[in-house]
């Protein structure tokens, strides 16, 4: 682990870092999260009766907005060029599972994308639920994993 934090100059104050002189490198990062709810809301989910309409796509759609605006959420992040999001839900034990992949080619990872993906997607799912169930809980939103590739002109890639 780092001795110390990049986001802070060598006065403790935050800083944005400086990735200039970093290679540009393919960037993915997968997180993960889930929302728990009643087995009811969990029914009319599957059965898509919930009266707010299409869940999945809404929060599918506001989870890669929110990716893609990360850097105007968090003050320290780097605009970056997405170049690709994919958010999947899955029905689990007592809710529905989220995870966003995000993937990018740059200077700096997409982990924060990825993470706000799901948060997004997460609170859509409670708004579009709320009415419903006032017992849902959001949580276990994690970075699962991230990766970076070299690219060569040709586009062949190798894990780094």
């Amino acid at each position: 682990m780092a001795d110390k934090f990049t986001h802070l100059d060598d006065s403790g104050r935050a800083k944005m870092v400086d990735v200039s002189e970093k290679m540009v490198t393919g960037r993915e990062a997968i997180a993960k999260g889930k929302i728990w709810m009643n087995k009811e809301t969990l029914k009319l989910l599957k059965s898509r009766k919930i009266p707010k309409g299409d869940v999945f796509t809404v929060a599918k759609v506001a989870g890669i907005q929110a990716a893609k605006r990360t850097w105007e959420l968090i003050p320290l992040c780097h605009p970056l060029a997405i170049e690709g999001i994919e958010i999947k839900f899955s029905f689990q034990a007592g809710g529905v599972g989220i995870e966003a992949e995000v993937k990018s080619i740059g200077r700096t990872g997409v982990e924060m994308e990825a993470l706000t993906a799901v948060s997004v997607a997460a609170l859509t799912i409670y708004d579009m639920c709320k009415a419903v169930d006032k017992k849902m809980r959001i949580g276990d939103i994690h970075l699962w994993r991230k990766s970076k590739t070299l690219s060569n002109v040709e586009g062949s890639k190798r894990s780094v």
